[in-house]
């Protein structure tokens, strides 16, 4: 196995810090391109003592598979980007362009077979990876993991309620009035005009414009006529995104796709490693252990990528 260090997008205002993994192969080998999930995340998407994307390059690497994974944009140049008190940040800025040009960056590798790339989403960059295929990524295959075809706002509310309801009960009654805000700020986002969605601040520099934008281009848009091979892959004790609606929901809508497969993982949780506590109110607690994915779940993308690379 190689390592070598990348600049993904090089020249460009926002220049962002990588890995290029390499299986020791002597031919060009398919490859994937690593999405982060939502926040600020370097490139092995490190949370507490975990190291989704690491596990996963290393791992595939065992089975021949090259891998890119970069330092997010808002990780490594979030101060730069709220700076800029005229930009408006939306998914496009803050996790498209980077994918478009990792993924043109691996086919420009002659090491890479360029006809044999995949790409790999984790939580909201599952839930993107279908929009990014479809805007220039022109991918292989798609593997989504722990992603939901439903609205991030819808999403979000979900787990704020659920971690109001694993607090103390002299908590709740203020929790309950942010999560009565939080929800009225979402009350007729879609009949906004974009000027308006642009004006309301969301914190941490977004706009409701940044939910907006994202849900008028809703994973149901890509995946409701998708015949490319896809891979979906969760959890069973995912308390982020949930078994029993968003991996059923992705079942429901990609019915249809006969290149279509499903993998539940019983007792893993939304980095794939095995859950701890099982709530939202202790998410945060829920990495503080160092654990990593695991063969079987890396065994299994590799086994998605062979199959579809002959």
């Amino acid at each position: 196995m190689i390592t070598e260090k990348i600049l993904i997008g090089s020249g460009t205002e926002f220049p962002l810090n990588g890995l290029l993994t390499l299986p020791d192969a002597d031919q060009p080998v398919p490859a994937v391109i690593f999405v982060h999930g939502s926040g600020s995340s370097n490139m092995d998407e490190k949370v507490g003592k975990l190291t989704p994307f690491r596990d996963l390059a290393e791992g595939l690497a065992k089975h021949g598979i090259a891998s890119i994974r970069y330092d997010k944009r808002s990780f490594a140049h979030g101060f730069k980007m709220l700076r800029d008190k005229k930009a408006v940040i939306t998914v496009r800025e803050e996790v498209i362009e980077d994918a478009l040009l990792a993924t043109d960056l691996l086919r420009q590798d002659p090491r890479i077979d360029g006809d044999k790339v995949f790409i790999v989403g984790h939580s909201m960059g599952g839930m993107l990876a279908p929009r990014i295929d479809a805007e220039g990524g022109n991918y292989a295959g798609l593997v989504l993991l722990a992603g939901s075809p439903r609205n991030l706002e819808e999403i979000l509310m979900e787990q704020t309620r659920e971690i109001t309801d694993g607090m103390p009960r002299f908590l709740r009654w203020f929790l309950d009035g942010q999560n009565r805000k939080l929800r009225e700020s979402f009350e007729g986002l879609y009949e906004l005009s974009d000027e308006e969605a642009k004006s309301k601040s969301m914190g941490g520099g977004t706009t409701l414009y940044y939910f907006k934008e994202m849900g008028q281009k809703p994973p149901a848009m890509y995946l409701a006529k998708h015949q490319k091979p896809i891979l979906v892959m969760q959890g069973e004790k995912d308390v982020q995104v949930k078994a029993g609606r968003d991996f059923a929901a992705y079942r429901e809508l990609l019915k249809h796709n006969p290149n279509a497969e499903f993998r539940l993982y019983p007792g893993l949780n939304h980095a794939f490693v095995p859950a701890l506590y099982g709530t939202m109110a202790k998410a945060s607690k829920e990495f503080s252990k160092e654990q990593h994915i695991g063969c079987d779940v890396i065994a299994d993308i590799a086994k998605f990528i062979r199959k579809h690379s002959s």
